[in-house]
């Protein structure tokens, strides 16, 4: 089979003025990124605010291999199968970081006969947004360090300094840095260091804004420290929100491009959901509702993370009410979670299988505690048997949920005709009862707790000193009232990436608690959970290139 970036480069596609009249999207409303990508104007949202809602969708998984579960290549394939029935269907996606996509996970515009294109720009630069995200928030690090050495005259104290450098590269060695060395002109020196860009707290913000001005509200609420005396000084009191906005001024619009059939699909933002809310934008999303009678998006890593974050913040804070849930999974997989090791994930197991579905089971049960119809989709690969595909569909019957089995890698929308037409039939036959699993008024533990025990099945929460002192904070500075985000492992419903299938009995350790003002909720760290990652003993990019002619290569 020919790979992601041969079948990408063999696609004919659609002026990216076509993919936009499909919408509805007036060609004053674009603003090109050459011929098949646009930024869609902030004036689009005035002309169609009034109209009815399509219904949403969101596209989960339950916890992956190493290699992932094919996530969002099934969102695109369903969007694409969705047209192929004769749905008017637009994918709300995030964008890619290049961390991954050097490292070892991949991009984030699907894959096989179901991918985002142009895939190389979206998998690379795309139209800068993640480039001035990462300029946004280096800018209020470099203000920070400038204010102490011309002054301090807010009297920040340069040991309690929680604001950090980002760029969007995996890269281990600037997980903690000394900045400021070489001299009184050269700074003050101190402890810093760096997180990936799509875990940036201004990823978030821009992902969660409403529209301009409540990005710069947002901006200036975030904490980049505290002072002598323990009271907090935001980058408005730094006074350069105004500056980062203005350097977001074109991130904050959505980004419209295409799948390989000439689906519409809007791009934007890019948080990581073990580390961050794993959300597209709230703008994209609203947007894309007002265009489409069906809305697939998608929400990182396992329904753990992304989908609890999906419900529990973005679908709070925007006032959604999510019609359908679509959790996806894969033989090999289920397989992986029943105890099986990678290198023999292709035989067949039934018992491994059996006591896989254990993880799919708890996923099926915590989606349905928010009230929202589940239908799961197996993302097939052929190395699954009769006798396999056979168990599942009879272990999801017994549960009372439906389940299609989608081909979508090897035939595109074709292949996700069956996904599509269930997913019809669920929405069309169930009313969602969405609820968010918490009321976020509740105290700090409170909320983790009802997370731990409701979401992931655990027994209770430990918490490190640190962690303890940063809650009596927040609580003090009057903060404690938002949505929790946790940062876990994906690999485990628990903390520990060792806990496969369906665990028990086991406890969660919250090492660190933080507070992201701007962003508007508390981000609690787990065991071992890293915010910047590191390249693999073999990055991707070893194998990328790019010939005289322009052609890459290696690019998945």
């Amino acid at each position: 089979m020919l790979t992601d970036i041969q079948i990408a480069q063999g696609c004919k596609m659609l002026h990216i003025k076509k993919i936009a009249e499909k919408l509805g999207i007036a060609e004053e409303d674009l603003e090109y990124y050459g011929n098949y990508k646009a930024k869609l104007s902030e004036g689009l949202w005035d002309k169609v605010k009034d109209r009815k809602d399509g219904r949403l969708v969101l596209v989960t998984a339950i916890n992956p291999t190493p290699a992932g579960e094919g996530k969002t290549t099934t969102t695109v394939g369903l969007g694409q199968a969705m047209s192929k029935i004769g749905k008017n269907a637009v994918i709300a996606l995030r964008e890619p970081s290049l961390g991954p996509v050097m490292g070892i996970k991949g991009g984030a515009a699907g894959g096989g006969y179901a991918q985002v294109v142009p895939m190389e720009d979206i998998n690379l630069h795309f139209t800068g947004d993640m480039h001035a995200i990462t300029a946004a928030n280096n800018l209020l690090s470099a203000a920070i360090d400038n204010h102490l050495q011309q002054g301090n005259s807010l009297n920040l104290d340069p040991r309690q300094i929680v604001w950090k450098r980002c760029m969007d590269m995996n890269d281990r060695a600037l997980r903690n840095v000394i900045v400021g060395l070489g001299g009184k002109m050269n700074g003050m020196p101190r402890e810093d260091g760096f997180n990936i860009t799509v875990a940036s707290e201004i990823m978030a913000i821009l992902c969660l804004a409403s529209d301009i001005t409540d990005l710069k509200q947002r901006l200036g609420r975030v904490i980049t420290g505290y002072t002598f005396t323990g009271q907090p000084v935001t980058a408005s009191q730094l006074k350069v929100d105004g500056a980062m906005t203005l350097l977001l001024k074109d991130a904050i619009k959505p980004n419209l491009v295409q799948t390989l059939e000439g689906t519409p699909a809007i791009m934007h933002g890019g948080p990581f959901a073990n580390i961050a809310h794993g959300c597209n934008s709230v703008t994209a999303t609203k947007l894309a509702l007002k265009l489409a009678d069906y809305v697939i998006t998608e929400a990182g890593f396992g329904a753990d993370l992304g989908a609890e974050k999906f419900f529990d913040i973005k679908c709070r804070f925007a006032s959604l009410k999510p019609d359908a849930v679509v959790l996806v999974a894969t033989i090999r997989a289920l397989k992986y979670n029943g105890g099986i090791k990678k290198e023999n994930l292709k035989e067949e197991n039934l018992p491994a299988l059996a006591l896989g579905f254990a993880n799919a089971e708890k996923h099926i049960e915590n989606l349905k505690q928010f009230g929202v119809p589940v239908l799961v989709a197996i993302n097939h690969f052929e190395t699954d048997t009769d006798a396999e595909i056979q168990l599942v569909r009879e272990r999801c019957t017994a549960l009372g949920v439906k389940v299609a089995f989608s081909d979508v890698f090897l035939n595109g929308g074709q292949g996700g005709v069956e996904l599509a037409e269930k997913l019809v039939e669920v929405t069309d036959s169930t009313v969602s009862n969405f609820a968010p699993i918490y009321d976020s008024e509740l105290p700090i533990k409170e909320k983790i707790k009802a997370i731990v025990t409701k979401i992931y099945g655990g027994n209770a929460v430990i918490y490190t000193a640190a962690a303890e002192k940063s809650i009596v904070k927040i609580e003090e500075m009057g903060l404690d009232k938002m949505p929790v985000c946790m940062a876990k492992t994906q690999y485990s419903l628990s903390d520990n990436p060792l806990l496969l299938g369906r665990p028990s009995g086991f406890d969660v350790t919250v090492r660190e608690v933080r507070i992201s003002a701007g962003a508007g909720f508390i981000v609690a760290l787990t065991g071992d959970i890293m915010t910047m990652p590191g390249l693999p003993k073999v990055p991707a990019a070893e194998k990328i290139d790019i010939n005289e002619n322009g052609v890459i290569t290696g690019l998945f």
